[in-house]
């Protein structure tokens, strides 16, 4: 598959090359990668006459022809590679059973006919061979820019460590620049070959600068063998999560690090999910960071936006969309940041497998600015690091405000906040310049409201929530009955309680300030749901198979 995007025409041109036909395919797009519910482009021959048109598969998987033909048929050619089709189709085209194609992340599904069907009806889409690519259809028009011939590469991997047979890990490895290493800028980090399948992310995070030294580690990094100086390295360099691809700085800023005022040393830290339990896997993951000596006019930065990792905010089983939000107040931008603000010009948004949906919102003088980012069809699996259209100014006394969706259909208990895999998170990464102070601005419910809501758990309901201090949070989580009260007001609390803030510099501390029951930012007028363009048709297209003489087409 390739593609063009036309910004003017608002619409998207593909080419799919099949190397070997049979006797047709499927090609689409649906809300999670499934079949049902899909908007298709359909090929398919009886094995005499061959057609293309525009279909929709219902909650069953039954293909029905579309009355509205989207999907515009351009042309088809035989090659000595295979067979190229080139069709059209609309980003918006106001048809309910088409796909609107948005700016986050797309799932394009496929399927291929290897026998002959007389009809669209006769298509079974269980039986047919079929996958899903992940992609991010309409990607900005930022060209890829040219790198200094001066570039030069430094690999920061494990040191083929054992990857510990259990399905989380997060493992610790302290490494150091060479003495006396200059100041340069980082222009592309790169994931190293390794267990992809195995590492769900990793980043590299430089110590701050106040240490003169640091301990060596390598080794597990909830260990209690792990120095305690260690939690004080949390400046990210480069990160990296399932999906992601290579990342280039813009021809004005680069990640700074080397130099006077940097510490030498460094912590690459890899999650692994191991979910069948292997043993004995070695790993040497990492990642390569390619840097330049030739300075750029900003340094660049990383700042964590989102919620806490932290068991206080949780999800109730069986949730269809659960929204939790973190906040990065106004009191902390007008702390940290410069008078002249921040250009963010990328971001990186990060949940673990419950994440459907997430968002970051600029909050200007309680009202509503513009979205950050926003993906509606956020996979875990798919966590580029994405360029944005248009660079993003952030000023003191802004509010940054990130929402993530999650759905707990399949979970039996609540799901926390945390590290594991089955835990989740809500952050969005975001790449800036000039670089501040502030490395990581995000919240959580004050502790103290939750424990009244665990009060009134059992207060009204027979079931006895332990609210004991010797019992955790997530136990307490998970003892609670969830019913329809319990939800809404566990609900309600997220929505009006008041928030520890972590207003945090790279070395884990916080600025100087009052941080803890902090009220919730009042948003007086939200932005407007963005209404679908639908471009008036180019004529009618009856709901007809167009005819192709794939005979002659196939080899």
């Amino acid at each position: 598959l390739s593609w063009n995007v036309s910004y003017p025409e608002q619409a998207v041109h593909f080419q799919l090359l099949i190397r070997d036909l049979h006797f047709g395919l499927l090609f689409g797009m649906s809300d999670r990668g499934e079949f049902e519910n899909a908007d298709l482009a359909v090929l398919w021959s009886d094995g005499h006459n061959s057609y293309f048109g525009d279909a929709w598969s219902d909650a069953k998987g039954q293909l029905h022809m579309d009355p509205q033909q989207d999907y515009q048929l351009l042309g088809a050619r035989r090659a000595p590679e295979g067979l190229y089709l080139l069709f059209r189709r609309a980003f918006s085209t106001c048809d309910p059973k088409d796909y609107l194609i948005e700016d986050g992340t797309v799932h394009l599904i496929y399927g291929i006919l290897e026998k002959p069907v007389h009809s669209l009806h006769a298509i079974n889409i269980s039986a047919i061979h079929r996958g899903l690519q992940r992609v991010q259809l309409l990607k900005p028009n930022i060209t890829v820019p040219e790198l200094p011939s001066d570039m030069k590469t430094m690999e920061i991997t494990a040191p083929d460590i054992v990857i510990p047979s259990q399905e989380t890990t997060y493992w610790c490895y302290m490494t150091e620049l060479p003495d006396d290493f200059p100041k340069h800028h980082i222009i592309m980090p790169v994931i190293t070959a390794g267990n992809e399948a195995l590492v769900h992310h990793m980043e590299v995070f430089q110590c701050a600068a106040e240490f003169d030294s640091f301990p060596r580690y390598n080794g597990p990094c909830d260990s209690k063998m792990k120095p305690d100086r260690l939690n004080h390295c949390r400046h990210v360099l480069a990160a990296w999560a399932m999906g992601a691809q290579a990342f280039y700085y813009p021809e004005e800023a680069g990640l700074a690090f080397g130099g006077p005022g940097s510490s030498r040393y460094l912590r690459l830290e890899i999650h692994y999910h191991n979910p069948l339990v292997f043993e004995g896997r070695h790993d040497s993951s990492g990642i390569r960071l390619y840097y330049t000596a030739t300075l750029r006019l900003y340094d660049a930065g990383i700042m964590e936006l989102g919620l806490v990792y932290t068991p206080v905010m949780a999800i109730p089983p069986g949730e269809d969309a659960f929204l939790l939000t973190g906040y990065c107040t106004d009191k902390c931008t007008q702390l940290a940041l410069p008078a002249a603000g921040i250009r963010i010009f990328a971001s990186q948004l990060h949940t673990h497998l419950a994440g459907r949906k997430v968002v970051t919102v600029l909050s200007r003088d309680g009202r509503e600015r513009q979205v950050v980012n926003a993906d509606g069809h956020y996979s875990p699996h798919f966590q580029e690091i994405r360029m944005l259209k248009e660079v993003v100014a952030v000023f003191p006394g802004d509010e940054l405000i990130t929402t993530c969706t999650y759905n707990t259909e399949d979970r039996s208990r609540a799901t926390v906040g945390g590290f594991g895999i089955l835990e989740e998170m809500c952050v969005n990464y975001v790449h800036y310049y000039p670089q501040t102070q502030l490395e990581l601005c995000k919240s959580a419910v004050d502790p103290g409201y939750l424990h009244r809501y665990f009060n009134l758990v059992n207060r009204f309901n027979d079931e006895e929530v332990c609210t004991c201090p010797k019992v955790s949070i997530p136990q307490q989580f998970y003892s609670v009955p969830w019913n329809t009260f319990n939800r809404d007001v566990l609900k309600s609390l997220y929505g009006f309680a008041p928030i520890s803030m972590h207003c945090n510099k790279s070395s884990a501390v916080r600025f100087p300030g009052e941080w803890e029951k902090q009220p919730l930012p009042i948003i007086t007028k939200r932005l407007r749901e963005p209404v679908p363009h639908c471009p008036p048709a180019p004529g009618p297209r009856p709901a007809t198979p167009v005819p192709l003489n794939l005979g002659e087409l196939r080899r």
